[in-house]
C-alpha cells in the first residue's frame, strides 16, 4: 500500500521540476494527481508519465494567478474524483530584481508566489472541509527565511508564503486541515538554471558548494518532503515551515566558493546572473 492510498491530490505548477516530482511520487504513493501548469506540453509529459507508470492522473491547464482558473481546478478535481484531500500550490518565481524594478515586475512576483497560494487556499478549503481535513502545502523558498542578493520581491513574498501558512493553520486547524510550507535550498530546476549564469553543468557545480551538505538539491527531495505532509504520517504537524536546503540556513548567507564559481563562470561567457546590477562609473 502506498501512503497517499485513496487521497486525490492537486499539484499547481507540475510540468516540470519540483512540481513534476511531487505529482509523480504523489502517484506513485497512490494518490489521484490533478497535473496542472499553464506549459500544456510539459503538463502532458507530467501526465502520460504517471499513467505509463499505471497511476491515476488528468491535466487541467492552469494560470494560477486567475481566481478563475483555480476555482476550475478544484471542481475539476471534485468531478473527476469525487473529493479533495490535498492542494499542493507549487508554483513561484522572480521577475523583480532590484529595488528600482519595474512595479509591473513586483506585482507579477507577488501574485505567484502568495496570492496564487491564497486562491489555492481558498478555493480548496470547502472541499477539505467537506471530507472532514486535509492537507494544503505551499512551496515557499529558503530566501524567505533568509534573503540572497537582488531578489527582493521574491524574498518578500516567500516570506509572507510563510506567514500565510500560519495564519491558515490557526483558523483550519479545527476543522483538522493542516497547512505547511516547503522552503526548498538550491534545487536544480530549469527556474534556477535559467537563474544562474552558464549551462545546467555550471548550476549543478554552483548549487552543489551553496550549503554545507556536499550536493546540490533535487526536486525529488522536495517531493519526499511533500508526500510526508500530505500523508496521514503528518498528521499533528501544522504551521510549520520545513527547509529542504542540505543545512543552507546554517550558514550566513552564500559560500565564498559560490562567489569564486560565479565570477568564473562570468569571466568565461560574460553572462552575469540576472541579480547581478550594471556597476556605477566611477566618479
Amino acid at each position: 500500500m502506498g501512503r497517499l492510498d485513496g487521497k486525490v491530490a492537486i499539484v499547481t505548477g507540475s510540468a516540470s521540476g519540483m512540481g513534476r516530482a511531487s505529482a509523480t511520487l504523489f502517484a506513485q504513493e497512490g494518490a489521484a494527481v490533478v497535473v496542472s501548469d499553464i506549459d500544456d506540453a510539459g503538463g502532458d509529459e507530467t501526465l502520460q508519465g504517471i499513467l505509463a507508470a499505471g497511476g491515476t492522473a488528468v491535466y487541467q491547464h492552469t494560470d494560477v494567478t486567475r481566481e478563475e482558473d483555480i476555482h476550475v481546478l478544484v471542481e475539476r478535481a471534485v468531478s473527476e474524483f469525487g473529493k479533495l484531500d490535498v492542494m499542493v500550490n507549487n508554483v513561484g518565481g522572480a521577475q523583480s530584481t532590484g529595488l528600482d524594478c519595474a512595479i509591473e515586475d513586483w506585482d507579477r512576483d507577488h501574485a505567484i508566489n502568495v496570492r496564487a497560494a491564497f486562491l489555492g487556499i481558498k478555493h480548496s478549503m470547502p472541499e477539505l472541509k467537506k471530507v472532514g481535513g486535509g492537507s494544503i502545502i505551499s512551496t515557499a523558498s529558503v530566501t524567505g527565511i533568509r534573503p540572497l542578493p537582488g531578489i527582493h520581491g521574491y524574498a518578500t513574498f516567500k516570506a509572507g508564503l510563510i506567514m500565510l501558512t500560519q495564519s491558515a493553520a490557526l483558523e483550519l486547524g479545527p476543522h483538522r486541515i493542516r497547512v505547511n510550507a516547503i522552503a526548498p535550498g538550491w534545487t536544480i530546476t530549469p527556474a534556477l538554471v535559467n537563474t544562474l549564469p552558464g549551462d545546467l553543468e555550471d548550476a549543478q557545480r554552483v548549487a552543489s558548494k551553496a550549503q554545507p551538505f556536499p550536493r546540490y538539491g533535487q526536486p525529488e527531495d522536495i517531493a519526499r518532503c511533500a508526500v510526508f505532509l500530505a500523508s496521514d504520517d503528518s498528521e499533528f504537524i501544522s504551521g510549520v515551515t520545513i527547509p529542504v536546503d542540505g543545512a543552507f540556513l546554517t550558514m550566513c548567507n552564500q559560500t565564498p566558493e559560490i562567489e569564486v564559481e560565479i565570477r568564473e563562470i562570468v569571466s568565461r561567457t560574460g553572462q552575469p546572473p540576472v541579480y547581478w546590477r550594471e556597476s556605477e562609473p566611477a566618479d
